[in-house]
């Protein structure tokens, strides 16, 4: 290797080899598997209206937005995507992103600064670690789920300003945040809960309307939510949604969207397309959530909250087997590895879709439990 840097990637490398915690790309169009590892939660992704939703918008602006949002790149299907969102979450309104890290980041970097606490769960996706990282707030991080602990460190803040980050449903897990307790137990501290809706919008309600919505809590000023179009809605980008000061705020302070070129039109159209699919097909979370219930009960972990399940594996080397095994048996399934897993925990990772039919969730059971060993 010809510098210290590339040297020092080599050795990186191979320590990643020596644990079994190397990853590499997958192409999904190389083989024809039962998918219980997407992340297309409601089965929308080559849905008519999905299609029809991106080709329209594709024809009517072209391939991207052509510039930051701020200059000329707010168009009419961003609009349009914002207020469906908002319509179908509760939230006042919302602002559309070019993807769901940046609707996090974005939110979090903008909200918090040095006179913020920030209060996170231990289980909160990557880029709200990053965001609060990036956001110079001080930070400190509760035990996963832990009300008591978490109401702790709201109480002992000596910031003016509290953000309490959290998940409506976590992706490693599939657990659901306790969210009416945690805003009974930070009552009158003026903390504000941001919550990523990743894996609750389109899962979790009648309608597929997120956790937050579902347990009444939408349209308040103390709750933030954020989530991304790349699950349920099957298309790509963020959103934040929330009080309208919290939108005008970002649309100024927040430099993941304001230097960054608007969301690209395809998508945003996909988006709208997939929430008029979930308006038409209320059937959909109800499947999704009979999907994962059977698998849940079929391979002995507890029943998900979402779309995502989990099953313990003695390491990351043995995860990566059942993986291939499973593959090779005809069925996608996925794993969490160290670092990626917050507890340092090895597990596979199954994700249903409302669009699996019978047959295909009775070959998925038999496959898992094979190679699970459940």
């Amino acid at each position: 290797m010809s510098t210290p840097l590339l040297r020092h990637l080599a050795v990186e490398d191979a320590r990643r080899e020596s644990l079994g915690l190397t990853r590499r790309l997958r192409d999904r169009d190389a083989d024809d598997l039962v998918d219980l590892a997407g992340n297309d939660y409601l089965g929308l992704l080559r849905h008519p209206l999905v299609v029809r939703g991106a080709i329209e918008a594709l024809e009517t602006y072209g391939g991207g937005a052509g510039a930051s949002r701020l200059v000329s790149g707010t168009l009419a299907v961003h609009a349009e995507l914002e207020r469906r969102l908002a319509e179908l979450t509760g939230a006042v309104t919302g602002l559309a992103l070019s993807t769901g890290y940046h609707a996090n980041l974005s939110a979090v970097t903008a909200l918090a600064d040095p006179g913020t606490t920030i209060v996170s769960d231990a289980h909160v996706h990557a880029s709200l670690i990053d965001a609060a990282r990036l956001s110079r707030a001080a930070v400190v991080v509760a035990r996963h789920n832990d009300v008591a602990h978490l109401a702790e460190f709201v109480g002992s803040a000596r910031t003016e300003r509290v953000l309490v980050l959290l998940e409506s449903v976590y992706s490693v897990l599939g657990d659901a945040a306790p969210l009416a307790e945690i805003l009974a137990a930070v009552a009158g501290s003026g903390a504000t809960l941001l919550v990523d809706e990743a894996h609750g919008l389109g899962v979790v309600g009648e309608r597929g309307e997120g956790l937050v919505a579902s347990m009444g809590l939408a349209g308040r000023d103390d709750v933030v939510v954020t989530a991304t179009l790349s699950k349920s809605l099957a298309a790509q980008g963020g959103a934040v949604l929330g009080p309208e000061m919290v939108r005008h705020h970002l649309v100024n302070a927040a430099r993941p969207f304001v230097y960054d070129t608007g969301l690209a039109p395809a998508a945003a159209g996909a988006a709208v397309g997939a929430l008029d699919a979930l308006r038409e097909e209320p059937w959909r979370p109800g499947r999704l959530r009979e999907v994962m219930t059977t698998v849940a009960d079929a391979v002995s972990v507890p029943r998900p909250a979402g779309a995502v399940l989990s099953i313990p594996m003695p390491g990351p080397r043995e995860a990566v087997e059942a993986v291939e095994a499973a593959r090779c048996a005809g069925v996608r399934i996925g794993c969490f590895r160290p670092p990626s897993s917050p507890d340092g925990e090895s597990r596979l990772r199954l994700t249903g879709h409302a669009d699996l039919t019978d047959v295909q969730v009775l070959r998925a059971i038999e496959v898992v439990r094979q190679v699970s060993g459940r």
